[in-house]
């Protein structure tokens, strides 16, 4: 196994400690030598678990995933300062703590597999971006590692908009847009209710459009008590994702909705309703507007 010590701020995080200590004489050849011979040992054992350690492109492929791995748990361990890294890696354990962090986050961040990964509960594409080629003068381990943890936290967040906010199984492709379905199902039916697939008759029967709710402070503020319900950090999150114009095109869908009312207490027809909602649909989105048929 080749450790390579790069020029700074260049190759994984791992060569960069290396590269500190050698330069600023915090690192002996043994110690090195010891760190090296701890990865080397944990690659073998690697390649032995998830590969064939006879043959020697595995061998070195298991020696690239574990210099990535311990990269990407020594700078989070350390997070990123080059001096307390060096340390870790000069404890009695050497790299491997750092790899078993970075393993550990890794299987964090990873989606639950619909087939067996190569990997166990790790994904095989997420460690494959995290693995560090030693001919690689740029390492993107850690990018990458933040694009997984964004597309799970925002998993977790689709899931928690559903399980609080909806009782039936929605399709909206975006957490904006299941938001703003559950805010003007709250709004036009009452605070603290779950959305179910009945808007389109409690407004034909029950729903008592108010002044009041087609206002933008209004809708921000129904806003901010729909967040109120959710965990601080899901609703920091939340708002994050939320483009500039949610609050104008939920206005703008309640306008929409007093005149579908409208239609409805003449009696429309349910085709002539479902062609409104499909005009109106393709003059401006409907943001909030149930997707499904219900008459």
């Amino acid at each position: 196994m080749q450790l390579v010590i790069r020029e700074a701020n260049e190759g994984p995080f791992l060569s960069q400690v290396l590269r500190f200590g050698r330069d600023n004489e915090r690192l002996s050849s043994q110690q090195l030598a010891a760190i090296k011979g701890k990865a080397v040992l944990m690659s073998l054992k690697f390649a032995d678990k998830y590969y064939n350690k006879y043959k020697m492109h595995l061998l070195e492929q298991a020696a690239h995933d574990v210099i990535g791995v311990v990269s990407l748990g020594l700078q989070e361990l350390s997070q990123r300062d080059t001096a307390k890294a060096l340390a870790l890696l000069q404890a009695p354990e050497g790299p491997i703590k750092p790899f078993q962090k970075g393993w550990s986050m890794l299987i964090s961040v990873s989606p639950k597999q619909t087939g067996n990964s190569l990997y166990g509960d790790v994904d095989a594409r997420l460690l494959d971006k995290i693995s560090s080629p030693p001919d690689v003068e740029e390492w993107q381990g850690w990018q990458e590692y933040e694009k997984a943890l964004t597309e799970h936290n925002k998993t977790r967040l689709m899931g928690l908009l559903d399980s609080h906010f909806f009782a039936y199984d929605n399709d909206h492709p975006t957490m904006e847009d299941k938001l703003a379905e559950a805010l003007l199902y709250r709004i036009l039916c009452g605070a603290g209710l779950k959305v179910k697939q009945d808007l389109k008759r409690r407004l034909s029967r029950d729903v008592v459009l108010q002044d009041a709710w087609f206002d933008k402070d209004h809708i921000a503020v129904q806003l901010e008590h729909l967040l109120g319900e959710l965990p601080a950090d899901m609703a920091t999150a939340l708002r994050q994702e939320l483009s500039p114009g949610f609050v104008p095109n939920l206005l703008h869908t309640l306008s929409f909705v007093r005149q579908y009312q409208q239609l409805q207490q003449e009696n429309a027809s349910p085709e002539k309703l479902d062609n409104m909602e499909m005009r109106a649909g393709l003059k401006h989105p409907l943001l909030g507007w149930p997707l499904y048929h219900d008459f």
